[in-house]
């Protein structure tokens, strides 16, 4: 069973000021917490970190994903598909080709069991943030631009940790926040490291605002 008071209140043992050796920091954090959690929610963790490989994104995956038992997980992979096929729509647009050009839309073959009515294996469904992502890629600024869509993402990932404090999702939120990081600390290793100090305090501000009881 899964120690999630212990996970979170351990979660920022790095420094404010770190600096990740050979890029390992991210995976030896990610390997640190999954020490500490059970088989079952280490499996859904590997889950979440699979989806950070672009060889692995496409439409199996995100049937798999949007149809997850972990509300954190079906919803966070919903607004990836929807940010990423923004950002497809933005590229062809740019690049003056074909409208539904490398669009996720899972769209299924006739022969498939698992389509609806309209002949889906899936759909992104809502994408509130469509404006504020159409916003930040309209930002002439190549880093600028990407900021801005991590802001945004970011913000989501706080939307979907709302009342989730020592729990699966609280951990799945700290880690997709950090690959964030991890990100950026090899764009922008200043802005890289004031992410990490947001991260930290957010953590560690949980932690203690929080009268936590064993249940």
């Amino acid at each position: 069973m899964s120690n999630f008071e212990y996970i979170i209140s351990s979660l920022p043992y790095l420094t404010a000021d770190f600096k990740y050796e050979d890029g390992q920091g991210f995976h030896s954090t990610v390997a640190q917490i999954r020490e500490d959690l059970s088989e079952k929610d280490a499996a859904v963790l590997d889950f979440l970190l699979s989806g950070y490989d672009a060889q692995v994104l496409g439409p199996d995956f995100y049937a798999q994903a949007l149809a997850h038992p972990l509300k954190f997980v079906r919803e966070y992979f919903r607004f990836d598909l929807n940010l990423r096929n923004a950002k497809v729509r933005f590229l062809n647009r740019e690049l003056g080709r074909p409208d539904g050009m490398d669009l996720v839309t899972g769209k299924g073959q006739e022969d498939d069991t698992d389509l609806d009515i309209d002949g889906y294996r899936f759909n992104g469904g809502e994408f509130e943030e469509a404006q504020k992502v159409s916003t930040a890629l309209a930002n002439d600024s190549l880093l600028g631009r990407e900021k801005a869509l991590d802001d945004i993402t970011w913000e989501k990932i706080d939307n979907l940790e709302t009342f989730h404090y020592f729990d699966l999702t609280a951990v799945l939120a700290y880690v997709a926040k950090l690959h964030i990081v991890n990100r950026w600390l090899a764009l922008d290793e200043e802005k890289g490291r004031a992410l990490f100090r947001q991260l930290v305090n957010e953590v560690r501000g949980t932690f203690k605002g929080v009268n936590y009881t064993e249940k």
